[in-house]
């Protein structure tokens, strides 16, 4: 399971709480991107929190990797018209996505669009629409619109 916390700035101030940093110092390198941590958890629980503030259920999904034992992970599933849109949340490393692949391959029939939140600038890589952080509220717009929005979702994020 997976546990999000509602308040992101609480979140971060718990997530450094063991350091032996000051306060001022934690949110100084963190802001700067100086910071040597993994801010996956943190950018995952912003993601949460926008998805859960427009009305969203957060589910996931994990799939094991027979190979190598580990788990490939979906961070986000939304559903739509008996269709799925699959989120993965990047910190970094964002050229590599295996689990949206892995997933796509399973489930290719049932999907609408492929989404990657990410920490850089909006663009369109295949079939998969790589967003910044702050644009999550107007994915979810994009998602629920009306019903000429899975003709317009490209065109109205430029792509």
């Amino acid at each position: 399971f997976k546990l999000f916390l509602c308040d992101t700035g609480l979140f971060t101030t718990l997530m450094f709480k063991d350091r032996d940093f000051t306060e001022n110092e934690i949110y100084e390198k963190l802001l700067s991107d100086k910071l040597s941590a993994n801010l996956g958890y943190l950018y995952e629980n912003i993601v949460a929190q926008m998805l859960a503030a427009n009305g969203n259920e957060l589910f996931y999904y994990t799939m094991l990797n027979e190979v190598s034992r580990h788990n490939y992970e979906i961070d986000f599933l939304i559903a739509r018209k008996n269709k799925i849109c699959p989120l993965e949340v990047k910190s970094s490393g964002y050229k590599t996505h295996k689990s949206l692949d892995v997933f796509t391959e399973k489930f290719s029939d049932r999907i609408l669009h492929r989404y990657l939140i990410y920490t850089k600038d909006m663009h369109k890589e295949q079939d998969i629409f790589c967003l910044p952080f702050y644009m999550v509220p107007f994915l979810i717009d994009l998602i629920y619109g009306g019903a000429e929005t899975d003709s317009i979702s490209a065109s109205a994020l430029n792509f």
